[in-house]
């Protein structure tokens, strides 16, 4: 309740807080897997619930907090939102996405075999790479936003979906996405203060409201709760705090 933000074109705008606080409940309002029940959510200035379905969910590349892959091959699963993308934007898609290290170990490469679930990619594909494979999460996580990314599409929305990510990969993906997104809006859920450090604004929630909005730094100054977060994940020399403000 009492929600009120604008995520603009080009810019990432990023929602913290702790479990149960209602990010992921926000997100979803986007491509109305439920409906506010009060005030609106514009897209472009046209209320959400004037535009269909399809067409406003063609503008957006959502990544869930848990990937989801379909039967077929790497290469159908990351054109899934994207049938016609070529096969120069399905490996520009897996580069951001950080998914060619272990696409490209394989010896059909794109065209391997994924079980329905994503339930087949880890070890045992060395040795039977004809047949579908198991994917560990990080592996799937990197295949659905490579999906995500294929589809190029106007709004980003990333819930949750670098938790699975150690935090070197996290922070070469969020680079190398960031170069490419330059037109589009970003939005990421994320439980780790390192993800979103460099988000143009912060939306921190507390029991569903948004208790603070700004910069890394301005909350570090005016948001309880953000401070609470931050000093719980970092130290305090990573988060520039001297002793005497620490005291």
């Amino acid at each position: 309740e009492d929600i009120n933000f604008v995520a603009e074109p080009g810019k990432t705008t990023a929602i913290i807080g702790s479990t149960g606080c209602g990010k992921s409940t926000l997100v979803n309002l986007i491509p109305r897997l439920y409906d506010a029940t009060e005030g609106s959510i514009t897209l472009d200035g046209e209320n959400i619930k004037n535009i269909s379905m399809k067409e406003l969910r063609d503008e957006l590349g959502y990544v869930p907090q848990k990937g989801i892959l379909f039967s077929g091959t790497i290469e159908s699963n990351i054109k899934f939102g994207a049938p016609e993308a070529s096969m120069d934007i399905v490996k520009e898609a897996a580069e951001i996405a950080q998914a060619t290290e272990f696409i490209e170990t394989k010896s059909a490469k794109y065209e391997s075999p994924i079980a329905q679930g994503g339930t087949n990619v880890s070890g045992i594909e060395q040795l039977l790479d004809k047949y579908p494979y198991e994917v560990s999460g990080g592996q799937k996580q990197r295949l659905s936003i490579a999906r995500a990314i294929a589809k190029n599409p106007k709004i980003f929305i990333f819930d949750d979906s670098f938790s699975a990510l150690d935090l070197k990969t996290d922070a070469a993906l969020r680079k190398a996405l960031a170069s490419k997104v330059t037109d589009s809006t970003v939005i990421i859920v994320a439980q780790r203060i390192s993800t979103i450090l460099h988000a143009d604004q912060i939306l921190v929630m507390d029991e569903g409201k948004i208790v603070g909005k700004g910069t890394h730094e301005e909350l570090l100054k005016n948001c309880e709760v953000y401070q609470q977060i931050a000093k719980s994940q970092m130290s305090a020399k990573e988060l520039g705090i001297d002793g005497k403000e620490e005291a």
